[in-house]
């Protein structure tokens, strides 16, 4: 479902900001798109939280092809859709961003964003124990710079706010 656009108005883009929201609530992956040092691209589904439609927080493994993407060079593409939709009805959020490995002065703050998801969804929680020390898991952020939607016409609609 593509977002109808007119001149640029302030309803445009509320609209926009509610499709990003909807779509955002909707899914449970996002497609995360890394490159590696020499830019080979490599593009993975994660399991995703989000907080006000521009912060992405998931749970990976430091030794991961896009974990280790993303400690060498931060930029990344993020993109969620619903592929079960007829073709012709998709709508998706496409998200600039950076990211990297939660450090310790945001973990609590990131760990509640993705528990606040998890327990939606009647997902076991995660404790700081279990992302940091011996543990196979990290947890990872990803912070916007432009966040977009697609109008009647595909062309891209920046969300904002």
């Amino acid at each position: 479902m593509a977002v109808e656009q007119g001149a640029g108005t302030d309803t445009d883009a509320g609209t926009a900001t509610d499709e990003a929201r909807r779509v955002l609530a909707a899914n449970a992956y996002l497609t995360l798109a890394t490159a590696d040092g020499d830019g080979r691209p490599w593009a993975t589904p994660v399991w995703f939280a989000v907080r006000d439609h521009s912060d992405f927080v998931w749970v990976s493994r430091p030794g991961a092809r896009h974990s280790t993407n993303i400690a060498g060079r931060s930029a990344v593409g993020i993109v969620v859709f619903d592929s079960s939709v007829v073709v012709g009805g998709a709508a998706a959020v496409y998200v600039e961003a950076e990211a990297e490995e939660v450090g310790a002065d945001d973990r609590a703050d990131a760990l509640a964003v993705y528990n606040g998801r998890t327990q939606e969804q009647g997902i076991a929680s995660w404790s700081e124990r279990d992302v940091t020390g011996a543990a196979q898991f990290r947890l990872y952020r990803a912070r916007a710079s432009r966040v977009y939607v697609l109008d009647e016409h595909d062309g891209r609609v920046e969300v904002r706010g």
